[in-house]
């Protein structure tokens, strides 16, 4: 699917709220109301548009920890990626697992209550995933407001 100029405008408009109503994005980007939502059909179709959620307050909900942990294996088999990337699905708490390039091979993030929850999540989980060769774990001390998903994307888009 090729993105047009309306396309676009829909998508930024939907990441910049994902609650906004279709009608309210149709009028925004000069359709009915019935083309609006044959349009975010087909984006969400064709992939586009993975999904919607909310953006939620970890600190607020007592998740006062986060973590950035480095994750080197020993071996790059596909299988083993495909093993351990399973593994990691499996575990609540890790929000995000980046294969990167560089000197580790994988990246997380992991939301903790405190310390001491981190603790016991690198002794019952990040210890045993298989394939581990090494764990660097950082601490988030502060997280700063970027652009959103939809300005990133979008910057300079007519």
């Amino acid at each position: 699917m090729q993105l047009n100029r309306i396309d676009s405008a829909i998508l930024q408009l939907l990441a910049a709220d994902a609650r906004a109503s279709v009608s309210s994005i149709a009028a925004q980007v000069g359709l009915s109301q019935s083309a609006c939502t044959r349009r975010i059909q087909a984006l969400e179709s064709s992939g586009h548009i993975l999904g919607y959620g909310a953006h939620l307050g970890h600190r607020r909900l007592g998740f006062r920890v986060t973590a950035l942990v480095d994750i080197t294996l020993g071996t790059q088999v596909e299988e083993d990626l495909a093993q351990f990337e399973r593994a990691v699905a499996a575990i609540d708490g890790i929000v995000e697992c980046a294969l990167v390039s560089g000197a580790q091979d994988y990246r997380l993030k992991i939301i903790c209550r405190d310390l001491d929850d981190y603790e016991r999540m690198h002794r019952e989980h990040l210890g045993r995933l298989p394939g581990v060769n090494t764990i660097s774990s950082s601490f988030v001390l502060r997280s700063v407001p970027t652009r959103g998903e939809a300005d990133a994307l979008f910057a300079g888009a007519a």
